[in-house]
């Protein structure tokens, strides 16, 4: 493929924006609706949102959404209990915008999408009227030319690149031709070499030695402008700093003011519990689908050890929406949050401080793996918006630097276990690139899981 690309490192995007920045007139900016990936939920936007009202972007104009089943069908033609095919996904796609547009009164909206949800985003735009909808698409990691271009693997999978989803999106304006619709406004953002989804070997699908067909310029698109950041991996192509930095400018030709997030004196959570979806022969996957009756309680942490400063703050048991809010939070305080539900362990989920309100901040309970059962306590560090790389990022938890689990070069793992057997009840710690969360290590015989969410 013949692409032109912006390269943008650190250092240039740091130059960047030693130029004017600016922010513009609130009565101008349009809406944007964010799109998650994969498997994901709409809690992955919660930084990005933050990022785009620190540079004084109104939070009613600020949307992320959850799609009840987000994770694709093996063959996209063939029904799968609790996945969506790729029609499914971008009519999911057009609720969403024909709500945005009704709320706000605006004639168009902004789509930004992660992985997956750049295909929706296409789908939307090309075959789901969104042409006259959508003034400008961003598509963060998008396999836009598959995971892997094979007419013989699995050749109806959504994500291969011979499959009739990409081969029909690809081919829209002819063979050679552009691979985007006219008339709406497009920008690619994909890394250099680390996107886990963009390599020629088949290593993170499952087929080491195996060659793909695909290399890291799978992302970009004929007819987009496509934007290169090195160093950065598959979610990282959306959520980071400097991803958000690419598309700020994007949208608005100016830098914004600061990628950085600006604190609230008030800060107000609400989101929605949701559990995991059917048992199929691989195990079982998650779904967005409220979690009705389970209870909830907040409580205050010490960030040192992890123990709690008191009382539940907040103790309620959802209903059939599965919301759990609003709760008033500290920008400076940390959290634990506890899940029980009929069919789930007690999930605590431990986390860092949140800087801004927001209305997204979903949480899912879990189970607790065959595997881990032998252990007195099970401690899983998550990151969300991103991958843990070796030697790129610094890592400890539980005192081990790196964690096990973590393969060296391509970051393509995003949650890493311990198991502890010696000492339940005990402060666990986990540090990641300067942000730290402790926990406590509840016991996996009283059916307790634990969770060390990353912010960043």
């Amino acid at each position: 493929m013949n692409f032109r690309f912006r390269i943008l490192s650190l250092a240039a995007l740091a130059f960047l924006l030693i130029g004017c920045a600016s922010t513009p007139p609130q009565s101008s900016l349009p809406p944007i609706v964010f799109v998650h990936g994969n498997g994901d939920n709409a809690g992955v936007w919660i930084t990005t949102i933050w990022r785009f009202e620190s540079n004084g972007w109104p939070r009613d104009r600020l949307f992320a959404y959850d799609v009840t089943y987000p994770m694709a069908r093996d063959q996209d033609g063939v029904a799968q209990d609790g996945r969506t095919s790729a029609r499914e996904n971008s009519e999911a796609l057009g609720k969403e915008v024909e709500q945005v547009l009704k709320t706000t009164g605006a004639e168009k909206v902004i789509l930004y999408g992660n992985s997956r949800g750049g295909i929706a985003i296409r789908n939307y735009i090309e075959e789901g009227g969104g042409a006259t909808k959508v003034s400008a698409a961003i598509l963060g990691g998008t396999p836009n030319h598959g995971v892997y271009n094979d007419p013989f693997r699995v050749p109806a999978s959504e994500f291969n690149g011979a499959s009739p989803v990409l081969m029909k999106l690809n081919t829209q304006n002819g063979e050679g031709g552009d691979e985007v619709t006219h008339g709406v406004r497009w920008l690619t953002i994909r890394s250099d070499h680390n996107d886990k989804y963009a390599q020629p070997d088949g290593v993170w699908i499952g087929a080491k030695g195996t060659p793909t067909h695909v290399d890291s310029d799978g992302p970009a698109l004929k007819g987009a402008e496509n934007v290169v950041i090195a160093g950065i991996d598959h979610r990282e192509t959306a959520f980071s700093p400097k991803a958000f930095e690419v598309a700020y400018h994007f949208i608005t030709g100016s830098e914004p003011a600061q990628s950085s997030v600006t604190a609230e004196s008030r800060v107000v959570l609400d989101g929605t519990i949701s559990g995991l979806g059917l048992n199929n022969a691989e195990g079982t996957y998650p779904s967005n689908l409220p979690l009705r009756g389970a209870r909830i309680e907040i409580f205050a942490t010490d960030p040192a050890t992890g123990q709690r400063t008191g009382s539940a703050l907040r103790d309620v048991v959802t209903g059939g929406t599965g919301r759990w809010g609003p709760f008033v939070a500290s920008p400076a305080g940390s959290y634990e949050f506890v899940i029980t539900a009929p069919g789930y362990a007690v999930t605590h989920i431990y986390r860092s401080g949140f800087l801004r309100s927001s209305s997204v901040v979903e949480l899912r309970a879990e189970r607790i793996a065959d595997a881990d059962k032998s252990a007195l306590s099970v401690v899983i560090l998550s990151r969300p918006r991103g991958y843990f790389g070796v030697p790129r990022d610094s890592i400890t938890l539980d005192g081990k630097s790196p964690p096990a689990g973590i393969p060296p070069g391509v970051p393509g793992v995003s949650s890493v276990k311990v198991a502890i057997q010696d000492t339940v009840g005990r402060a666990v710690a986990a540090e990641f690139n300067g942000e730290r969360i402790v926990g406590r290590a509840w016991p996996v015989a009283e059916n307790h899981v634990v969770l060390l969410e990353l912010l960043n």
